[in-house]
């Protein structure tokens, strides 16, 4: 099964289609090894499943061996729970794609229905000669009217092999003939329709072991898949099926053997049903913290690199929920072994990542991951999730450690947000491409090519001499030794198979500012000087490059990672034009991504013609992680700029999400709502991964939501949702680090930390200092402002009751509505907080 962007130097593993096979859960055939996928969208590596193979979604294939799958009629692999009748696999794999992407010449000669949507993915295929319809009841009317089989394509704008398939197939008007002769053809932008995508990526990970995008899907006109892959090569080579050829052979299977297939799909949907549901089991109660903390820092620390830190050997990825999960260890474990190496490894970690090519030296923000061990050559898509988490994840260790390096890094981050990333009216774009074009006169775009440099750029733009250093020694000396650059580049050919990169350098810091000091007889604060300068006179050459392609789209949700981001590293790093930035965004998304008639949020918004913000013709309504990543910015946001706002639009949101997602019966949120017809699961995602699961972040939500409002039933809700998971996190926390750290928070009892004082005052000023350097995994923070009519006073009666000790500022530390004694000096808060 191919999957987007495999990593440099991964064999292309090869794509299954399986017609009319039931899901497997037991392992590969002999002789089928499973092989190892990535998927974007979640970390690596991920645990074993008891009774199956690999559940991870965010791994690629280093060395896989499963041949492809018998051509003729097969059965059911073992351990499937259905076995479907007359089965038939039809077997196809990737051929290796052309390393470049030509650029189209004159205007289109095909537009289809597309050209009226708004995503930038959709608007990609608006000129294919497919007749493209976007995912809705016109498209299901016309199949079931026709009696035609749906091919469903699912990917987004700035994914390298969604691109590749477009190219080599969604272009071609031969295979756009068989595919509108034989099929109503639905597009589908898995960002803004992420619950579609989950069905169906759910069938296809359960009948092939792995998934990924682009993904390629057979439904009947009812909607229920039957076949599936991922990414298809357009026409048979020696040993593989071409996408053609799968196409007439699927539409041959509908007119010989319709019943047949119609059946095979029931019986595939039933067994998704029976699989896909999370629910309590009988009287469940929430798991132990200590055993679920222990089993998962074990789990994480077994499959640790000593060396360069992250969970896996290759592919690399940033993981922060693995990196939370860590930090909240040692804060609970502090001066126990564990607690110490929990809190190196998440440190090294973000170091090394901070070295590696993964981070953009010159253009500041981190990449989508690493294809290497070393975190050196990555994929070069930047996704606005990644920056979200990790400006947050920097930001904690910055308090944590007091190390000003992980300050840097996490400004950095922020820098690369507002000035790419950043909308005018408020709001943060999605993503930014891994391909463009190398130069104005390219004909062909190339995976990183605005990213490395040739040696003989650098020197050209680095001549200086460098005073104090030996005789004839360059800027472009210095930097070139700093960062690893090679004469004929620094990529290995094993990482660069399509020699994408040849001659090329990612760079990536190779010696210490000590060392590099020394090397060259310079002072550290002079090196310091003269890499700002040549990062300074690389940036300034790079932005005449052609620049990639901008997923303009507005997600509700990865805007709610993002203002945490912004709003913790303000907080901890003192920066209150982050804060603002942060407040900036919340005001966007309360004009333009909410529904105040309604109480709603929507999914997403667009860039459109003189950069006005548009909305689609249909407004996509939230998800359920639009709003927790919304509820958690906004709870963020609250401690930050203490404006109550913030926290009413929170809890208001919290209803709302109650009323739309939860499952009274099995407990737990649902990831979309109730009434949709053409959804065929509700689903519950069971993993953290490059974003965390929505449950997992809402029981912390919650267990907030209870604390500043006295809603004594979030937190009987928050318990409800650890009880729903509570074998998963027995057995294999791994899967979900970010629950297994709410677990904690749950159990121990969040602290709300009371600060009586008058806003602008210096002492309360100092106070809330105190507050914002201590890492505490356990509190929420408030400011009594001795305003009792405002929303905190009302919400919180008790609040009346704490007074100013000898009219300072004065601090309490309450547990279930109990407080401390006050204290008046940031030194006694401290030695509370860390307590």
């Amino acid at each position: 099964m191919a999957v987007c962007n495999p990593p440099r130097g991964s064999p292309r593993s090869p794509a299954a289609l399986f017609v009319g096979s039931a899901p497997q859960r037991g392992p590969p055939p002999p002789g089928r090894a499973r092989p190892r996928r990535h998927v974007r969208g979640a970390a690596a590596p991920g645990p074993q499943v008891p009774g199956g193979g690999h559940r991870d979604r965010g791994r690629a294939p280093r060395a896989p061996a499963w041949p492809c799958w018998d051509g003729g009629g097969g059965s059911c692999g073992p351990g499937t729970p259905l076995c479907a009748p007359r089965s038939v696999f039809l077997t196809g794999s990737i051929a290796m794609a052309t390393a470049g992407r030509a650029r189209p010449p004159g205007p289109p000669r095909y537009t289809n229905r597309l050209i009226n949507e708004k995503s930038p993915y959709l608007l990609q295929h608006a000129h294919n000669p497919v007749d493209w319809y976007p995912w809705g009841q016109e498209a299901f009317d016309k199949a079931k009217k026709e009696n035609k089989l749906i091919f469903l394509s699912v990917g987004y704008s700035t994914c390298h092999w969604c691109h590749v398939m477009e190219e080599e197939s969604f272009q071609n008007k031969e295979i756009g003939a068989i595919m509108n002769e034989n099929f109503v053809c639905i597009k589908v932008d898995r960002e803004e329709r992420p619950d579609v995508d989950k069905v169906y990526m759910t069938f296809v990970q359960a009948t092939s072991g792995g998934g990924g995008w682009p993904m390629s899907v057979w439904l009947t006109p009812d909607l229920k898949p039957f076949a599936g892959g991922t990414y298809f090569p357009p026409e048979d080579s020696a040993r593989r099926v071409g996408f053609r050829t799968l196409l007439l052979r699927v539409a041959e299977q509908w007119r010989q053997n319709k019943d047949a297939l119609l059946e095979s799909s029931q019986k595939i949907l039933e067994a998704l049903l029976a699989m896909s549901q999370i629910r309590v089991q009988g009287q469940q109660s929430p798991p132990p913290s200590e055993e679920v903390m222990a089993t998962c820092f074990q789990q994480l620390s077994n499959s640790y690199d000593e060396d360069y830190g992250g969970f896996s050997e290759s592919p690399k990825f940033p993981t922060p929920v693995n990196l939370n999960f860590l930090f909240t260890y040692w804060a609970l474990h502090r001066a126990t072994p564990e607690g110490a190496r929990a809190l190196q490894m998440a440190l090294h970690t973000l170091k090394m990542m901070a070295h590696g090519g993964i981070h953009d030296h010159i253009g500041q923000g981190f990449h989508r991951y690493s294809t290497d061990q070393h975190w050196h050559v990555p994929h070069f898509e930047k996704m606005l999730y990644d920056q979200g988490q990790l400006a947050a994840a920097y930001s904690r260790a910055f308090q944590i450690s007091g190390d000003e390096f992980f300050a840097d890094v996490a400004g950095d981050i922020l820098l690369y947000v507002s000035r790419d990333l950043g909308d005018q009216a408020g709001g943060f774009y999605s993503a930014e491409d891994a391909d463009s074009y190398p130069t104005t006169t390219s004909s062909e775009k190339r995976e990183g090519a605005f990213c490395v440099w040739a040696a003989e750029e650098i020197r050209a733009l680095l001549p200086d001499p460098v005073e104090g250093a030996a005789e004839g020694t360059t800027l472009g000396d210095v930097f070139m030794h700093h960062y690893g650059v090679k004469e004929d580049g620094n990529v290995s050919p094993l990482q660069d198979p399509h020699q994408e990169l040849k001659g090329k350098n990612v760079l990536i810091v190779r010696s210490s500012p000590e060392l590099t000091a020394a090397r060259f007889g310079l002072e550290q604060g002079q090196l310091s000087a003269l890499l700002q300068e040549s990062q300074r006179r690389l940036q300034a050459a790079r932005a005449q490059r052609p620049q990639p392609h901008l997923d303009t789209k507005m997600l509700a949700s990865w805007n709610g990672l993002m203002i945490s981001g912004f709003a913790q590293a303000g907080a901890a790093l003192a920066r209150q034009e982050y804060v603002s930035r942060a407040a900036q965004a919340a005001g966007f998304l309360r004009r333009h991504l909410f529904d105040p008639a309604s109480g709603r949020l929507l999914r997403s918004c667009y860039r459109g013609e003189d950069d006005a913000v548009e909305q689609s013709a249909v407004p996509i309504q939230g998800f359920l992680e639009d709003y927790v990543f919304v509820i958690q910015a906004l709870f963020d946001l609250y401690e930050a700029s203490l404006d109550q706002s913030w926290l009413e639009w929170a809890l208001q949101l919290q209803h709302t999400q109650d009323k739309l997602f939860w499952d009274p019966k099995g407990f737990a949120y649902f990831s979309s709502e109730a009434g949709d017809s053409s959804l065929l699961l509700r689903l519950k995602d069971d993993q953290d991964g490059a974003e965390p699961n929505a449950n997992s972040v809402t029981v912390t939500n919650l267990l907030r939501a209870a604390c500043y409002s006295g809603h004594t039933e979030w937190v009987e809700k928050a318990g409800q949702i650890l009880a729903a998971f509570s074998e998963r996190l027995q057995k294999i926390p791994l899967a979900l680090p970010e629950m297994a750290r709410a677990t904690a928070v749950f159990h121990h009892t969040l602290k709300q930390v009371v600060i009586c004082g008058d806003p602008h005052g210096e002492d309360t000023k100092e106070m809330l200092r105190c507050v914002h350097s201590v890492f505490s995994p356990n509190k929420v923070l408030m400011l009594a402002d001795g305003d009792g009519a405002g929303f905190l006073y009302r919400q919180l009666p008790f609040l009346s009751s704490l007074e100013r000790k000898d009219g300072k500022a004065t601090a309490y530390l309450c547990s279930n509505f109990a407080c401390s004694l006050p204290v008046t000096s940031p030194q006694e808060l401290r030695g509370l907080l860390c307590q």
